[in-house]
Formats: C-alpha cells, structure tokens, sequence
C-alpha cells in the first residue's frame, strides 16, 4: 500500500539537495568551530555564510540571527528573555497560539506577570479592538502572535498588529514557524522584535531553527556556559543543520512562486473534492487566498463522534493526518485551537488536520479523499 502523507504542518519531508549537504559537512569537517585553529574557522565560517543568507532572505541583518534547536526553544528564548529584561508589565495574547508560547506565558504568569488572552473570531483571527484597548491601558507589553497558525493556517495581518504595538511602545514576538518560506518578509520593515522559525517546517532537518532578534534588543543568555550566539545560547554549534537550514530556506524562495501555486492547487482540490463527495462537511479557520497558507486545510466531518477512531482508522487506510498539533498527539483532551474558535466537543471529535508539502500530487489527494469517503461509508 502507498501511504499519502499529508502531515507536512508537522513537519516536511528532508529535501534530498540538503540531505547531501549535510552529509558533505559531516564527512569532510572536523573540529569545533569555537577553535581558533583551521579546523575551527573553517566551520565558523559555514556557520556565518548560513547566517548571511537566512538574512538576506528575510530582511534582516546577520547580526540579528540566533540560531536554536528549534521553535519552542526560540519561542521560549524570546518570551523570557523579554519578561526578564525589557521592562515587560503584561503579555498579550491568544488561547490559540502553540503551547510552546501558551505554556511558556503560563509559567510566566506563575511568577506574577499580568496576562491577556485576546479573543479571536471563529477563523481565529484576534480582537483588535480588543489589542488597542489593552495596549493603551498599559503597562509596557509583550505582544505575543503567531502568523499563521499551526492548526487552522488563518494567516493574521502582522503588520496591523506592528503598527499598534509602535503606537503604544510594546515589544511584538511573532512565531513564524507555519508561515517561513510561504510568505515574504522584510523584517526590516516592519515593527517587530522577535521571530521564530524552525528548519524541519521547510524541508530541513529536524532540531535545528532560529530566533530574529532586532537590532538594539537585548536579551539575557538563554543557555549558558559559553559565548556562542553573541553571548544569548551557549553550546557548540549544529553546523550541519544549520548550513542545511540556510540551503533548505534559500531553496524554498528561489521557487516561491511555483511552490505557493502548487501547495494552493492541492488545498482547494481538496477542498472542492470534500464539499462535492461529503455532504455535511466543513471547514475550521480561513481558508482563503490572502487570509491563510496554502499549506493547512482543517476539516470537520459530519456524524457522530468518531475520535478516537478516524485517524487511526485514516491511518489504517494509509493516510497519515493529525487531528492538531503534533507536539500534542496521543493527548485526550482534544485541540485547545478548536476550543479556542468555539468548537464544540462533536466539532472537535470529527476534526483532521490535512497539510500539504511540494512532494504531494492531485492523485494523492484524490486517492485521499476517496479513501476518506469509504471511512465515513459516504453514498453520492
């Protein structure tokens, strides 16, 4: 049996060109590249070219790259660097956001800092009515927003949110993890301080991302024990994740445009297959053009409750799917971004997460949904 994987939200196959990259360094570098020796600057200087070229990419100044394990941890970095040096009275955010910020804001809160949970519509977009308000009562905030969210791909208006934290003078994190190599960025540009990002989302390897830290903003070490990462995460460097990250992001802009096409192709071939084949179905978040990512489609299924049962029956059928995050799997208390829209527990139950990477096709999408239609015994 072909299995159709379509859990790229959770993370994206290795791109073969990055494989062999990696494979490069790790057989012919040796050495740390903390050494001042040969061996040593040979691999610092790997380490500062993959610095170089994720900024440019991004609008931003290699200066202004910190590189990490990943999301949660430049997520974390950023939140608590930021409580513990800027001043911070108050973080401002969503119940929707990924655990790496809701849980990183609760033990904030743990120890006495003032937290708002924004409300958000039922595509999951935030108040920002409500932002305002809040940003001109004061105190000084973190402003805490994913781009695009990992369960529902609603895409919010992060230069609307930059302009607000301007006006009010408040510090504006954005985990850009789902949205890094499907949007354009010119950091440079716009009113925020921290973003973060993970390699395995974009056809990289696993364990390795990065934290964009604005110029002029200082945080304490995160990790220490050395003066790695200008003083902010100590340990030896990931060098052939992090060339391969570079490589990986630098391949998914030089083919933005046919990439974009092709994953909005599969989303709403999927889309217009599921509402033509499935009576009853419906769709959580926006799923539209502009107002989310071509990479995310979350789907409600009609009847009665069947979670536990449809994604493991989905993956009896060769279909590997998630029914949130997949930081959460194997959790029986559901999806919070679900909750957190309004879902009710039926709604939630019968929800799938369907995401989409440059290896899936139509047949595969089409095989899906006709697999999917044999599950839920569908008669057209």
């Amino acid at each position: 049996m072909n299995r159709i994987y379509l859990d790229n939200a959770a993370s994206t196959p290795l791109d073969p060109d990055v494989l062999n990259i990696m494979i490069d360094i790790l057989r012919n570098y040796d050495g740390n590249p903390s050494s001042a020796h040969n061996h040593g600057r040979q691999l610092k200087a790997l380490i500062e070219q993959a610095r170089k070229d994720i900024a440019s990419l991004i609008g931003a100044s290699p200066s202004e790259i910190c590189f990490t394990s990943g999301g949660t941890e430049a997520d974390n970095m950023a939140i608590k660097g930021t409580v513990e040096s800027l001043g911070i009275g108050q973080i401002i955010t969503t119940s929707i956001e990924h655990h790496a910020v809701t849980h990183t804001v609760e033990a904030m809160a743990a120890k006495g800092v003032e937290v708002v949970w924004l409300p958000v519509d039922r595509q999951g977009f935030p108040n920002m009515a409500t932002l305002e308000a809040t940003l001109q009562r004061g105190p000084k905030a973190l402003v805490s927003l994913m781009h695009a969210n990992n369960e529902l791909g609603t895409l919010i208006d992060l230069e609307a949110v930059g302009k607000l934290c301007a006006k009010y003078g408040a510090i504006l994190h954005s985990d850009t993890v789902q949205s890094m190599a499907h949007e354009h960025y010119k950091l440079s540009d716009m009113h925020v301080h921290f973003v973060t990002a993970a390699a395995h989302k974009f056809y990289g390897p696993k364990g390795v991302g990065f934290l964009y830290v604005r110029g002029g903003t200082r945080i304490p070490a995160f990790i220490c024990g050395g003066a790695q990462e200008r003083d902010m995460r100590a340990g030896t460097e990931n060098v052939a994740g992090i060339v391969a990250m570079a490589a990986a992001l630098k391949k998914c802009y030089g083919t933005f445009e046919q990439k974009t096409e092709h994953l909005w192709k599969l989303k709403e071939h999927m889309r217009d297959l599921l509402l033509s084949t499935i009576p009853g179905v419906k769709f959580n978040g926006a799923i539209e053009r502009g107002r989310s990512i071509p990479t995310v489609l979350n789907v409600t299924f009609p009847g009665q409750e069947l979670e536990p049962f449809i994604l493991e029956n989905l993956d009896i059928l060769g279909i590997s799917a998630s029914g949130g995050s997949a930081c959460t799997s194997g959790s029986v208390k559901g999806s919070h971004v679900l909750a957190g829209i309004g879902c009710s527990q039926l709604e939630t139950a019968n929800s799938v997460r369907f995401s989409f990477g440059v290896q899936n096709t139509m047949e595969e999408v089409e095989a899906a949904v006709k697999k999917m239609r044999t599950f839920l015994q569908v008669q057209v």
